[in-house]
Protein backbone atom coordinates (compact mmCIF):
# COMPACT_ATOMS: atom_id res chain seq x y z
CA UNK A 1 0.00 0.00 0.00
CA UNK A 2 3.02 2.32 0.15
CA UNK A 3 2.65 3.42 -3.51
CA UNK A 4 -1.06 4.19 -2.91
CA UNK A 5 -0.19 6.27 0.17
CA UNK A 6 2.48 8.23 -1.69
CA UNK A 7 0.13 8.90 -4.62
CA UNK A 8 -2.66 10.03 -2.26
CA UNK A 9 -0.42 12.48 -0.43
CA UNK A 10 0.87 13.88 -3.72
CA UNK A 11 -2.64 14.23 -5.14
CA UNK A 12 -4.23 15.83 -2.09
CA UNK A 13 -1.49 18.48 -2.00
CA UNK A 14 -3.73 20.17 -4.58
CA UNK A 15 -5.88 21.21 -1.61
CA UNK A 16 -3.07 23.48 -0.40
CA UNK A 17 -3.85 25.59 -3.46
CA UNK A 18 -7.50 25.68 -2.36
CA UNK A 19 -6.48 27.41 0.89
CA UNK A 20 -5.53 30.51 -1.11
CA UNK A 21 -9.21 31.43 -1.34
CA UNK A 22 -9.08 32.24 2.39
CA UNK A 23 -6.53 35.01 1.91
CA UNK A 24 -8.09 38.34 2.83
CA UNK A 25 -7.69 40.20 -0.44
CA UNK A 26 -9.03 43.79 -0.57
CA UNK A 27 -11.67 44.34 -3.23
CA UNK A 28 -9.35 46.72 -5.08
CA UNK A 29 -6.64 44.03 -5.28
CA UNK A 30 -8.76 41.04 -6.34
CA UNK A 31 -8.06 41.39 -10.07
CA UNK A 32 -4.32 41.64 -9.38
CA UNK A 33 -4.48 38.53 -7.18
CA UNK A 34 -6.40 36.53 -9.80
CA UNK A 35 -3.92 37.69 -12.46
CA UNK A 36 -0.94 36.43 -10.43
CA UNK A 37 -2.64 33.09 -9.68
CA UNK A 38 -3.64 32.44 -13.29
CA UNK A 39 -0.28 33.48 -14.76
CA UNK A 40 1.48 31.27 -12.20
CA UNK A 41 -0.75 28.32 -13.14
CA UNK A 42 -0.32 28.70 -16.91
CA UNK A 43 3.45 28.97 -16.50
CA UNK A 44 3.53 25.73 -14.49
CA UNK A 45 1.39 23.94 -17.10
CA UNK A 46 3.51 25.04 -20.06
CA UNK A 47 6.83 24.49 -18.28
CA UNK A 48 5.93 20.96 -17.17
CA UNK A 49 4.76 20.10 -20.68
CA UNK A 50 7.77 21.43 -22.59
CA UNK A 51 10.49 20.42 -20.14
CA UNK A 52 9.18 17.10 -18.82
CA UNK A 53 6.21 15.50 -20.56
CA UNK A 54 7.10 16.11 -24.21
CA UNK A 55 10.90 15.54 -24.01
CA UNK A 56 10.49 12.41 -21.87
CA UNK A 57 7.91 10.91 -24.20
CA UNK A 58 9.60 11.90 -27.45
CA UNK A 59 12.90 10.51 -26.20
CA UNK A 60 11.17 7.18 -25.63
CA UNK A 61 9.50 7.26 -29.07
CA UNK A 62 12.70 8.14 -30.91
CA UNK A 63 14.51 5.29 -29.16
CA UNK A 64 11.90 2.66 -29.97
CA UNK A 65 10.50 3.87 -33.31
CA UNK A 66 11.61 5.24 -36.66
CA UNK A 67 11.97 9.04 -36.59
CA UNK A 68 8.88 9.68 -38.74
CA UNK A 69 6.75 7.36 -36.55
CA UNK A 70 7.95 9.17 -33.43
CA UNK A 71 6.98 12.52 -34.96
CA UNK A 72 3.57 11.22 -36.05
CA UNK A 73 2.84 9.87 -32.56
CA UNK A 74 3.81 13.21 -31.04
CA UNK A 75 1.64 15.23 -33.43
CA UNK A 76 -1.34 12.86 -33.31
CA UNK A 77 -1.66 12.59 -29.53
CA UNK A 78 -0.86 16.27 -28.93
CA UNK A 79 -3.62 17.16 -31.42
CA UNK A 80 -6.05 14.86 -29.64
CA UNK A 81 -5.37 16.79 -26.42
CA UNK A 82 -5.98 20.09 -28.23
CA UNK A 83 -9.25 18.85 -29.74
CA UNK A 84 -10.51 17.54 -26.40
CA UNK A 85 -10.15 20.96 -24.75
CA UNK A 86 -11.86 22.71 -27.68
CA UNK A 87 -14.78 20.25 -27.61
CA UNK A 88 -15.19 20.50 -23.84
CA UNK A 89 -14.95 24.30 -23.95
CA UNK A 90 -17.75 24.46 -26.52
CA UNK A 91 -19.93 22.14 -24.44
CA UNK A 92 -19.28 24.09 -21.24
CA UNK A 93 -20.03 27.32 -23.08
CA UNK A 94 -23.64 26.18 -23.38
CA UNK A 95 -24.08 25.97 -19.61
CA UNK A 96 -21.52 28.44 -18.19
CA UNK A 97 -21.59 32.05 -19.30
CA UNK A 98 -19.10 33.18 -16.66
CA UNK A 99 -15.61 32.97 -18.20
CA UNK A 100 -13.88 32.54 -14.85
CA UNK A 101 -16.17 29.68 -13.83
CA UNK A 102 -15.72 28.01 -17.22
CA UNK A 103 -11.96 28.33 -16.80
CA UNK A 104 -12.09 26.65 -13.39
CA UNK A 105 -14.09 23.73 -14.82
CA UNK A 106 -11.70 23.38 -17.77
CA UNK A 107 -8.72 23.44 -15.41
CA UNK A 108 -10.33 20.69 -13.34
CA UNK A 109 -10.85 18.48 -16.40
CA UNK A 110 -7.34 19.14 -17.69
CA UNK A 111 -5.73 18.40 -14.34
CA UNK A 112 -7.74 15.22 -13.87
CA UNK A 113 -6.31 14.10 -17.22
CA UNK A 114 -2.88 15.13 -15.95
CA UNK A 115 -3.13 13.61 -12.49
CA UNK A 116 -4.32 10.13 -13.51
CA UNK A 117 -1.13 9.29 -15.46
CA UNK A 118 0.87 11.01 -12.71
CA UNK A 119 -0.76 8.62 -10.24
CA UNK A 120 0.14 5.70 -12.51
CA UNK A 121 3.75 6.91 -12.75
CA UNK A 122 3.99 7.48 -8.99
CA UNK A 123 2.59 4.01 -8.27
CA UNK A 124 4.95 2.26 -10.68
CA UNK A 125 7.97 4.25 -9.45
CA UNK A 126 7.16 3.66 -5.78
CA UNK A 127 6.48 -0.02 -6.40
CA UNK A 128 9.89 -0.48 -8.02
CA UNK A 129 11.90 1.88 -5.80
CA UNK A 130 10.50 3.52 -2.65
CA UNK A 131 13.07 6.34 -2.69
CA UNK A 132 12.45 7.16 -6.34
CA UNK A 133 8.70 7.21 -5.70
CA UNK A 134 9.14 9.60 -2.78
CA UNK A 135 11.27 11.99 -4.85
CA UNK A 136 8.69 11.94 -7.62
CA UNK A 137 5.91 12.60 -5.11
CA UNK A 138 7.73 15.64 -3.68
CA UNK A 139 8.14 17.01 -7.19
CA UNK A 140 4.43 16.47 -7.86
CA UNK A 141 3.46 18.18 -4.59
CA UNK A 142 5.42 21.31 -5.53
CA UNK A 143 3.58 21.78 -8.80
CA UNK A 144 0.21 20.50 -7.55
CA UNK A 145 -0.11 23.53 -5.28
CA UNK A 146 -0.33 26.12 -8.09
CA UNK A 147 -2.47 23.67 -10.05
CA UNK A 148 -4.88 23.66 -7.10
CA UNK A 149 -4.83 27.45 -7.20
CA UNK A 150 -5.74 27.36 -10.90
CA UNK A 151 -8.97 25.53 -10.01
CA UNK A 152 -9.91 27.01 -6.64
CA UNK A 153 -9.38 30.70 -7.42
CA UNK A 154 -11.46 30.91 -10.64
CA UNK A 155 -14.29 28.79 -9.21
CA UNK A 156 -14.42 30.75 -5.96
CA UNK A 157 -14.25 34.24 -7.44
CA UNK A 158 -16.82 33.31 -10.08
CA UNK A 159 -19.33 31.83 -7.62
CA UNK A 160 -18.28 32.99 -4.12
CA UNK A 161 -18.98 29.38 -3.13
CA UNK A 162 -16.21 27.81 -1.05
CA UNK A 163 -17.79 24.35 -1.02
CA UNK A 164 -18.00 24.29 -4.81
CA UNK A 165 -14.40 25.42 -5.07
CA UNK A 166 -13.35 22.70 -2.62
CA UNK A 167 -15.32 20.05 -4.53
CA UNK A 168 -13.63 20.77 -7.86
CA UNK A 169 -10.17 21.00 -6.30
CA UNK A 170 -10.68 17.76 -4.36
CA UNK A 171 -11.92 15.89 -7.45
CA UNK A 172 -8.78 16.94 -9.32
CA UNK A 173 -6.52 15.86 -6.44
CA UNK A 174 -8.24 12.49 -6.04
CA UNK A 175 -7.49 11.68 -9.68
CA UNK A 176 -3.91 10.97 -8.61
CA UNK A 177 -4.62 8.14 -6.13
CA UNK A 178 -7.35 6.96 -8.51
CA UNK A 179 -4.69 6.48 -11.20
CA UNK A 180 -2.55 4.57 -8.71
CA UNK A 181 -5.48 2.47 -7.52
CA UNK A 182 -6.64 1.35 -10.96
CA UNK A 183 -3.02 0.49 -11.77
CA UNK A 184 -2.77 -1.70 -8.68
CA UNK A 185 -6.10 -3.44 -9.27
CA UNK A 186 -6.30 -3.77 -13.04
CA UNK A 187 -3.27 -2.63 -14.98
CA UNK A 188 -0.18 -3.29 -12.90
CA UNK A 189 1.11 -5.87 -15.38
CA UNK A 190 -0.40 -4.40 -18.55
CA UNK A 191 0.52 -0.70 -18.63
CA UNK A 192 3.75 -0.35 -20.57
CA UNK A 193 6.05 2.57 -21.29
CA UNK A 194 4.58 3.13 -24.75
CA UNK A 195 1.04 3.61 -23.41
CA UNK A 196 2.24 5.81 -20.57
CA UNK A 197 4.25 8.06 -22.88
CA UNK A 198 1.42 8.36 -25.40
CA UNK A 199 -0.80 9.44 -22.50
CA UNK A 200 1.74 12.05 -21.39
CA UNK A 201 1.84 13.57 -24.89
CA UNK A 202 -1.97 13.67 -24.89
CA UNK A 203 -1.90 15.42 -21.51
CA UNK A 204 0.70 17.95 -22.72
CA UNK A 205 -1.64 18.82 -25.60
CA UNK A 206 -4.44 19.41 -23.11
CA UNK A 207 -2.31 21.54 -20.77
CA UNK A 208 -0.62 23.73 -23.39
CA UNK A 209 -3.91 24.35 -25.21
CA UNK A 210 -5.62 25.26 -21.97
CA UNK A 211 -2.75 27.49 -20.84
CA UNK A 212 -2.39 29.46 -24.08
CA UNK A 213 -5.92 29.51 -25.52
CA UNK A 214 -7.91 29.83 -22.31
CA UNK A 215 -5.96 30.80 -19.18
CA UNK A 216 -3.73 33.37 -20.93
CA UNK A 217 -6.73 34.95 -22.63
CA UNK A 218 -8.55 35.30 -19.31
CA UNK A 219 -5.41 36.61 -17.60
CA UNK A 220 -4.86 39.32 -20.22
CA UNK A 221 -8.45 40.49 -19.84
CA UNK A 222 -7.58 42.00 -16.43
CA UNK A 223 -4.98 44.37 -17.99
CA UNK A 224 -2.52 43.84 -15.13
CA UNK A 225 0.68 43.29 -17.13
CA UNK A 226 3.02 43.88 -14.20
CA UNK A 227 1.29 41.17 -12.19
CA UNK A 228 1.28 38.80 -15.15
CA UNK A 229 5.06 39.13 -15.28
CA UNK A 230 5.30 38.54 -11.53
CA UNK A 231 3.21 35.36 -11.77
CA UNK A 232 5.24 34.05 -14.71
CA UNK A 233 8.56 34.71 -12.97
CA UNK A 234 7.28 33.02 -9.80
CA UNK A 235 6.12 30.02 -11.85
CA UNK A 236 9.47 29.68 -13.63
CA UNK A 237 11.37 29.86 -10.32
CA UNK A 238 9.13 27.18 -8.80
CA UNK A 239 9.54 24.94 -11.85
CA UNK A 240 13.33 25.32 -11.83
CA UNK A 241 13.48 24.45 -8.14
CA UNK A 242 11.30 21.40 -8.77
CA UNK A 243 13.28 20.33 -11.82
CA UNK A 244 16.82 20.70 -10.50
CA UNK A 245 16.62 20.28 -6.75
CA UNK A 246 14.33 17.26 -6.41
Amino acid sequence: MYPILISTIAGLSTLIGYLFIYLKIPQSKINKFITICLSLALTIMIFISITELIPQSFSYFITHNAFIIAILKLIAFFTLGYLLIEIINNRIGDIASNNLYRLGVLNTIALIAHNIPEGIATYISSYQDATLGLKLAISIILHNIPEGISIAIPIYYATKNRKLSLKYTLISGLAEPFGALITMIFFQYYINENILNLTLIFVSGIMITLAINKILKETLSYNENKYISFGIILGVILCILTHFII
